[in-house]
């Protein structure tokens, strides 16, 4: 859940005032997933020297710190490594002993930085101590910093190469990582690993490269077969001796040379998430779990770690580089104060974004092309099993009832975490469903793996281009929503709607009792964008509402039925994750089985009682809580005269029955919004939370 990010350039004179600036510019992009501790690591004066920074709290700290030490910012250098990290706490509390990057001794040997958790780092940390090594830290990342050291102390003659010596030392670990190792004694040399946690690489360069891909080199005495070399983990007490294998001859791909065949300048861009580098690059790779990246004198070699599963998918043998899609424009906060703030405000373009070429209003058809060859198979499932996390599980949630309606097939929605915990029955008849905005979560991940060990269909529905959910499934549906920083997720939770809602539409279109439904949904889709710049016009209301009713309420009740329960879930989520203020999702239907005892003229509560076939249902619910003296918040839709006079509204527009939870889930973003301003909370960077979720 942390941010990487690694910095090399090659013949490429750079001074270490530009140098920090990339890193701090980098870390700062990718903030959002973590903000507990930031720090760096650079080149110092001498050769081999390391310079590093470290702060407890946000990049703006790590700056200020920089900025007032006595570092020489105006050396340069012709050719240089750094690294540099933003933490959220896992092992120990912030600190600065805790921050990364960590090291392996007080003379910084080795440094590395880390995303994710060693989950054998108490046994490794036993063993090295045993061993005579110091600890200074609470992380499970110093084990594998001292570890490193361990195994290079321990070759004759220290003649082991930096990518063997890593190979080593993640032959040993449990978990999942990404890593970014750095040492003074590989000088210029950078070795990056994933397994589990996302790392791309970008690459810059004045002239065009020679090939679009790097080739991925096999050692061991199956590279001829082109098959990598088995290195299965061994207990912590082996710490066996690196592999070795046959020497492998460079090749253009490895060596980026230009069209003209020379070496050439070239600039390398290591980081966890693609907005930290689209400002310097759009040309990008990403890595795949088990592979190993090793940079050095403009080249860039990728190994493996493993041979692939028996029976598994087998790995390509060439990494291409992609180019990014996003601008800089998009991760920047422009206009507004926040990047939730934007976020919201940018839903009737992101709703379009994620329909755009999808569907056709005029012929009332659906295409969703990463779908349309395993359509057949989806329709003839058993069952449609969605599995999320957080706000991607209230999407799932709220379109299942219209899942159930067209396709007639049975949907269960599980939380990830859960649905792993009790190893439910998956078959290979069944349909799953993997919903994640970042594409990471490391618990939606584990699921994923899980249902492909038992042959079910696996659909990704992902708004990150290139993230692990989207590759290792069979098929699925880019939102395409466009960057969403702020950590409370928005504009994601509305196109996740949209894309699933598009998903069923196209499932059902072989149904012919099923056309005038699904024309009333695409016509619906139609007016949508501006239904929801008309909601977006009642912000002040809303900001009215935060600073009134609710200003000094520590408890606040949503309830709604049908399709409005997800609606009332995702609103008191926005309401916990950025304002503080204990809220609770309850569907009506379940109000006098116990939460009505919560019920009396202190409790504020806001009742989802827009009109569709359970509006009557609803009116009920509210009779209820109002003969116990509670006084509603009421969102109903815009001319509804069926709200008593004096009742608190929030009016929206009237749209299809499953269409509307889209509308009616705008306030209550702006609600969260404005409560937590009013309360001075830092919006786009909750307390204990980061976006991308990969821990478990």
């Amino acid at each position: 859940m942390c941010g990487i990010f690694g910095y090399c350039s090659y013949l490429q004179e750079k001074d270490r005032k530009e140098v920090l600036e990339v890193l701090c510019n980098g870390l700062a992009r990718q903030e959002y997933r973590g903000y507990d501790s930031a720090g760096l690591g650079i080149d110092g004066d001498k050769p081999g020297e390391v310079v590093y920074f470290k702060e407890v709290g946000k990049v703006a700290g790590l700056r200020k710190r920089i900025a007032e030490s006595n570092i020489d910012t105006t050396k340069s250098f012709v050719s240089q490594v750094s690294i540099a990290h933003t933490r959220w706490a896992t092992h120990g509390p912030p600190s600065y002993h805790n921050c990364h990057p960590i090291r392996s001794d007080v003379t910084n040997e080795f440094m590395v930085v880390h995303n994710g958790i060693a989950t054998n780092a108490a046994e490794l940390r036993q063993v090295l101590q045993k061993r005579g090594y110091k600890f200074e830290s609470d992380t499970d990342t110093e084990a594998v910093a001292i570890l490193t050291k361990y195994v290079y102390d321990s070759q004759p003659n220290k003649r082991i190469t930096f990518t063997e010596l890593i190979k080593t030392v993640l032959k040993e670990l449990e978990g999942s990582f990404a890593f970014v190792f750095k040492s003074v004694h590989y000088p210029n040399e950078i070795v990056t690993a994933r397994r589990g946690s996302p790392l791309l690489i970008g690459v810059k360069t004045e002239k065009k490269l020679k090939v679009d891909f790097v080739d991925v080199e096999l050692a061991g005495p199956e590279a001829e077969n082109k098959t990598v070399d088995s290195l299965a983990p061994s207990g912590p007490s082996a710490l066996l001796a690196p592999p070795t294998g046959p020497k492998i001859q460079r090749t253009q791909s490895r060596a980026f040379m230009s069209e003209d065949g020379l070496p050439q300048p070239i600039e390398f861009f290591i980081a966890s998430d693609a907005s930290a580098i689209v400002e310097h690059t759009k040309r990008v790779l990403y890595l795949e779990d088990d592979d190993i990246a090793h940079i050095a004198e403009g080249q860039l070699h990728i190994h493996r770690l493993r041979r692939n599963e028996a029976g598994g998918p087998p790995t390509p043998a060439t990494r291409s580089i992609e180019t990014l899609e996003i601008e800089i424009a998009a991760i920047m906060k422009g206009k507004f104060d926040h990047f939730m703030q934007k976020e919201i405000y940018e839903q009737p373009d992101s709703v379009v974004n994620t329909m755009r070429g999808r569907v056709n209003f005029d012929s009332s058809r659906i295409t969703l092309g990463g779908l349309r060859a395993y359509l057949p198979i989806m329709r003839r499932g058993r069952r449609i099993v969605f599995c999320a996390c957080g706000t991607s599980y209230h999407s799932a949630l709220a379109t299942r009832a219209i899942f159930e309606e067209l396709t007639e097939i049975p949907v269960s929605i599980e939380l990830a975490s859960d649905f792993l915990d009790r190893k439910t029955p998956i078959f290979r008849d069944d349909v799953c469903v993997f919903v994640s905005q970042s594409g990471e979560t490391a618990d939606t991940i584990l699921a994923l793996k899980y249902c492909l060990e038992r042959g079910a269909l696996c659909v990704g529905v992902v708004n990150t281009v290139g993230s692990t959910i989207s590759r290792e499934t069979h098929c699925g549906v880019h939102i395409n929503a466009g960057p969403e920083v702020g950590v409370a997720s928005t504009k994601a939770y509305t196109s996740q709607y949209i894309a699933l809602l598009m998903m069923a539409l196209q499932l059902s279109e072989d149904r012919i009792s099923f056309t005038e439904r699904r024309n009333q949904i695409i016509e619906g889709l139609h007016a949508l964008p501006g239904q929801i710049k008309k909601v977006l016009e009642g912000d002040k209301s809303l900001q009215e509402l935060a600073t009134g009713i609710l200003a000094n309420s520590r408890s606040l009740l949503l309830m709604g039925r049908g399709y409005q329960h997800a609606t009332c879930l995702e609103g008191a989520l926005k309401i916990k994750e950025i304002s503080y203020m204990h809220s609770e999702g309850i569907l009506a239907g379940e109000l006098k089985h116990g939460p009505l005892a919560l019920i009396d003229e202190n409790m504020p509560v806001i009742i989802v009682m827009t009109r569709d076939s359970l509006y009557p249902k609803v009116q009920s619910a509210f009779s209820q809580i109002t003969a116990r003296k509670a006084q509603p918040i009421v969102i109903c839709n815009e001319g509804d005269d069926g709200i008593s006079k004096g009742v608190k509204t929030i009016r929206v527009p009237q749209t299809v029955d499953c269409l509307q939870g889209l509308l009616n889930i705008i306030p209550l973003q702006l609600l969260s919004y404005h409560l937590a301003v009013k309360n001075g909370f830092d919006v786009d960077f909750p307390r204990n939370l980061a976006k991308s979720v990969t821990t478990e």
